[in-house]
């Protein structure tokens, strides 16, 4: 029986459905010599050492905190990952080099093409700096909607202080793309005017568990329309899954 190794790099990963996700992909595809394991690594520096110890492992899905800290690590970068400025998936070539792509961005465009399709013109607020809010700028950015980044950084665009009921009136998408919230740290969310949300506003939440934040709830208070993360987890883990069994890298973007 062939044997081949997937796994997700990050810390904490009490909170993630990958193993969940892909032990039920390799079941329904009859890969019964698939396996799918967690390496929670508080050193982003242990990818080399991952990939040398299990000579049976294809790929790895990267998360938080490593998706910037784990570029220096690899051996070349997919144009999506280069795109982003970010890395989330992990693929040992022939030759062992490890090369990194970006399926968070293929994620979260793919399902924002539809929930924007009759949308013209909107601005939206990325909430976060990390690697899932380079990807969001990214998705946004290649729909032809304009982004502003708000951080605790006053080196960006906006601080969390600087958010006005006029600022959230001119951006009607709001992307949360930072940990707050995620289980078991359940009644965390960003410090935002949420009662400036209206009808019209999206609130889209990163995080997908629980399959409804904090963020989304006080968004949800005031008329928006609010979705979690895990229609951009499928489509990025099928967008994984696609790269690891090909040699070719993701189409253009």
């Amino acid at each position: 029986m062939m044997q081949k190794i997937y796994g997700l790099l990050g810390f904490p990963l009490a909170h993630s459905f990958s193993q969940a996700y892909f032990t039920s992909k390799f079941q329904a595809l009859g890969l019964y010599g698939f396996s799918y394991q967690l390496f929670e690594q508080p050193a982003v520096s242990a990818v080399r050492t991952i990939f040398d110890k299990n000579s049976d492992l294809v790929g790895l899905n990267v998360t938080i905190p490593h998706k910037i800290a784990v570029i220096p690590y690899l051996d070349s970068l997919d144009d999506s990952a280069i795109l982003v400025g970010a890395v989330n998936v992990v693929k040992r070539l022939k030759n062992n080099d490890l090369r990194g792509y970006n399926t968070d961005f293929i994620g979260l465009k793919q399902h924002l093409e539809i929930l924007l399709k009759q949308q013209k013109g909107m601005e939206a607020l990325i909430l976060g700096n990390g690697g899932a809010a380079r990807a969001a700028r990214a998705a946004v950015g290649s729909l032809g909607f304009t982004s502003k980044t708000v951080s605790r950084s006053p080196h960006k665009e906006f601080c969390y202080e600087d958010l006005s009921s006029e600022i959230m009136a001119n951006h009607l998408l709001i992307i949360q793309t930072t940990p707050l919230g995620t289980w078991p740290n359940v009644e965390s969310c960003p410090a935002i005017p949420y009662q400036s949300f209206t009808p019209q506003h999206i609130a889209y939440d990163l995080v997908y568990n629980p399959s409804e934040t904090l963020f989304m709830k006080k968004a949800s208070a005031f008329g928006a329309q609010t979705f979690n993360g895990l229609t951009m987890l499928h489509n990025q883990a099928e967008a994984a899954w696609a790269i690891w069994q090909n040699d070719e890298t993701i189409s253009s973007l």
